[in-house]
């Protein structure tokens, strides 16, 4: 566990391991969308890895904008971050953000490759955005 992380719930696969930090999901649909057979919420577990080949897994849990979804492949290795890290403030203010970021918080910091930061400073999960604010709002 990273420091400053919270528990995030380890779904195991022969080939891709995904970890989802419930806290952290915006409901952007992405996973569920992109891989189906994978991600199903209607399903208990709701991640299954081993639906899909590695390589698509990790390609759908990238396109998560919280980062509340990560990966690891067997061999241990984890997301790449985006070069050169990049800021988009979306128009109800939050700050998207994907690179080599460590981000700080009451937990402690944390190395993260994508978050979507609150722009409003309402959320419960400063610096993330929990949609309880303004910002949340799409």
């Amino acid at each position: 566990m990273t420091e400053g992380r919270p528990a995030a719930k380890e779904y195991a696969g022969e080939r891709i391991s995904v970890s989802f930090e419930t806290r952290r999901c915006l409901h952007a649909a992405e996973c569920v969308r992109g891989l189906p057979e994978v991600f199903d919420t209607a399903a208990r577990p709701w991640v299954r890895p081993d639906g899909a080949a590695a390589e698509q897994v990790a390609e759908v849990v990238r396109r998560c904008p919280s980062g509340a979804l990560q990966y690891r492949t067997a061999d241990g290795a984890g997301e790449a971050p985006d070069r050169p890290t990049t800021v988009v403030h979306s128009p109800a203010g939050q700050l998207v953000v994907r690179g080599d970021l460590r981000v700080e918080s009451a937990e402690g910091t944390r190395a993260e490759t994508r978050a979507v930061l609150c722009g409003c400073a309402a959320s419960d999960l400063q610096p993330y955005c929990d949609h309880s604010g303004p910002c949340g709002e799409d």
